[in-house]
């Protein structure tokens, strides 16, 4: 699976860089594990990408994207995109129910 799609990016790029009016268009998840990346910044360069990272305790910063590509998890599985995520609020209100 394709983690971040040409219009994801495109939104993505969109974003001013502010957690209280950027919303996080790309939704990355374990699915056999904990982890769950809710990205608002991304750059398609260097594949750094900047949102809520949870991985049993929530946290803004940054993550790879080729380090999520290439991490192999139980099963044969690997990190997905939620292909049904549409984001209703900004980061910060995620952040803040996180």
């Amino acid at each position: 699976m394709k983690l971040i799609t040409k219009e994801i990016a495109d939104k993505l790029a969109k974003n001013v860089g502010d957690g209280y009016v950027d919303k996080p268009y790309l939704k990355l998840f374990n699915p056999v594990g904990v982890g769950t990346w809710l990205i608002t910044e991304y750059d398609p360069e260097t594949g750094r990408m900047f949102g809520l990272c949870d991985l049993g305790y929530p946290e803004l910063g940054y993550v790879n994207l080729k380090e999520l590509e290439d991490l192999e998890l139980p099963f044969g599985c690997k990190i997905e995109r939620d292909i049904y995520w549409t984001p209703e609020k900004t980061l910060a209100e995620y952040a803040g129910i996180a």
